[in-house]
């Protein structure tokens, strides 16, 4: 990982301006500094819980995610149901469900991650009537460390998506969101070793893609996609998921964020 620090780049009063747009629940674009080490951070796939992508295609398990979390952002609960059934039928675990639509709420708010939470817990109680024992899968290996202890590791995952240090006007503006984002979101969150960052990935990319207005957050999320080991080809066909299985609303915010992104790498296709 790069060692790229504001001493040796300092951010202008106009970077700074568009880390505060691209600010996505802690989750910057690739914006001065953080991109040597965004581009240095590709190649660091080993994330805990989460093996190297075996191929250029999404498997049958994460392409399941990324409908569950667009119409659980939505609050298409209608929607969200077929999607959950799908999902199970694909072989997502009930845990890792659950680990989807618990993280809903950084991205989409708590209302609408207790909804979807409900009705998951409506569809595997309809399926077990039926007589479909729907696996339960694992649970965390270990717990979330607390105080200082949480904010470090955090501070660590956060900068591991990100490609650097994330720092900026924002956090010195409103040091709380900054502390929240670290301790809660990046600490508590995604120390729950029981869904890898992949698929942590995929559901944020599908639930940013089904938020207007989310469109600077999904693009940086697209970046940070690549950095936890998925590929260009798998985020394309992400986005034909979205297309085929979401909506063209949502496929066409996750189209033009991966485009964007791509424009910024040198020989990106």
């Amino acid at each position: 990982m790069s060692n790229t620090t504001p001493a040796k780049r300092r951010t202008t009063p106009r970077q700074a301006g568009l880390i505060a747009v691209a600010l996505g629940c802690g989750l910057l674009s690739a914006i001065s500094q953080a991109a040597p080490a965004a581009q240095e951070s590709q190649g660091m796939t080993r994330t805990p819980g989460s093996a190297p992508s075996p191929s250029e295609t999404l498997a049958a398990r994460q392409q399941v995610i990324v409908p569950i979390a667009a119409f659980g952002a939505a609050g298409d609960i209608d929607k969200l149901n077929g999607a959950l059934h799908q999902g199970l039928d694909a072989g997502l675990t009930v845990n890792e469900t659950k680990e989807i639509l618990v993280q809903l709420y950084a991205y989409a708010g708590f209302p609408r991650s207790l909804n979807a939470l409900a009705e998951l817990m409506k569809v595997v109680e309809a399926r077990s009537q039926r007589g479909i024992q729907d696996v339960a899968g694992a649970m965390p290996s270990r717990a979330a460390p607390k105080g200082d202890a949480l904010l470090a590791a955090g501070t660590a995952t956060q900068t591991r998506l990100s490609g650097a240090p994330v720092k900026g006007a924002l956090f010195d503006f409103a040091p709380a969101i900054d502390e929240y984002l670290k301790t809660h979101l990046f600490g508590d969150i995604f120390e729950r070793d029981n869904l890898d960052w992949q698929s942590r990935e995929l559901a944020t990319v599908g639930m940013l893609a089904a938020l207007p207005g989310a469109e600077p957050q999904l693009q940086a999320h697209m970046r940070i996609s690549l950095n936890v080991g998925l590929t260009v080809s798998q985020l394309r066909q992400l986005v034909q998921v979205l297309a085929d299985r979401v909506d063209a609303a949502s496929a066409s915010r996750a189209r033009e964020a991966l485009s964007r992104h791509l424009a910024t790498q040198p020989g990106a296709k």
